[in-house]
This record gives C-alpha cells, sequence and structure tokens, in this order.
C-alpha cells in the first residue's frame, strides 16, 4: 500500500510538473547589441526580428540592425565596445525623409548592400515561433562608415550632423 502511494504521489507530481507553462521568446521584446567591432568601420550586430514566418523574420532582423544603427543608435553589453550614436540626430528624420527611407528598407532595399551575414557562425541564430508569429535573432555585420557615405551622398545627412556624431 505504500508503494501505491509513492508511486501515486510521483505520477501526480510528474504531471503536475509537465502542465507548465512554456513561454516563447517569440512574445518578448529584445534590443539590438553590438557584439563586436572592426576596423573597416563595420560593427557586428545581434539583432531580432518578428514576421509570420522564418524568411521574412530573419529578413526583418537584418533591417532592424540597420534601422537601429540609422535611427536608434546601438548598445553594448560589453564594457570594452563603446555604443553607437544614430546617424541620424534629428528628431523627425524619419518622417522628413519618409519617401526615400520606404524605399531604402524595403523588402530587397538599398539597405541589404550595407549589412551582410559574415560574421554568422555555426548555431549562432536562433528561431522561435507560436502560432501567431516567429522570432529570429541573428548576427548581423553592419557596414557603418559606407552607410554614413551613402546618407551624406544623398543628402540625408549634412557635414553639421556628421561633425556631431563622430
Amino acid at each position: 500500500m505504500k508503494k501505491i502511494n509513492v508511486l501515486l504521489a510521483l505520477f501526480v507530481l510528474m504531471s503536475l510538473v509537465g502542465c507548465g507553462v512554456q513561454r516563447s521568446q517569440a512574445y518578448y521584446d529584445y534590443k539590438s547589441k553590438i557584439i563586436g567591432t572592426e576596423l573597416d568601420g563595420s560593427y557586428t550586430i545581434r539583432a531580432f526580428g518578428r514576421a509570420r514566418n522564418a524568411v521574412d523574420a530573419y529578413q526583418q532582423a537584418r533591417k532592424q540592425a540597420v534601422y537601429d544603427v540609422v535611427f536608434n543608435g546601438v548598445q553594448s553589453d560589453n564594457s570594452m565596445i563603446s555604443p553607437l550614436k544614430p546617424l541620424l540626430l534629428e528628431p523627425n528624420a524619419k518622417e522628413q525623409y519618409a519617401d526615400y527611407f520606404n524605399k531604402f528598407f524595403a523588402d530587397n532595399g538599398t539597405f541589404e548592400k550595407y549589412c551582410s551575414m559574415k560574421e554568422r557562425r555555426w548555431f549562432s541564430s536562433n528561431y522561435s515561433r507560436t502560432d501567431a508569429q516567429s522570432m529570429a535573432q541573428v548576427t548581423v555585420c553592419v557596414d557603418v562608415a559606407k552607410l554614413r557615405e551613402r546618407l551624406k551622398s544623398d543628402g540625408i545627412i549634412d557635414n553639421k550632423s556628421l561633425n556631431l556624431v563622430k
């Protein structure tokens, strides 16, 4: 009788542990982080993207990395790497240059010239999925120097704001 009670208690305990709430990282909001810097003016950034499927989530993560460099700036967890300030310091730059940036960040748009997956390592990307959305975490190399030059040549950044960023 004692064995049956112990087995029954063990069975109930295992059943309750199996019914625990499973939380997906797809519901959390993560910020892009700098992982490293290169001497050529590029930054290795850990970025996150959300979409309906995996392909779009990976594309969105790459867009988010470039978007954060241009508009938000990117922080670093490493004290040896200084944070990256946004390239555009104007408060309403996104609205002011909306036509330019809508084309720039379009699917297969110009932003792809300035981000690559060349720093990608095995198992450096994570992917999770729920019924409603997919979330991808990727390592992207963003060429900030070339991106800054492109925005300067297109008239988005003027010399005055370039001096503030440097």
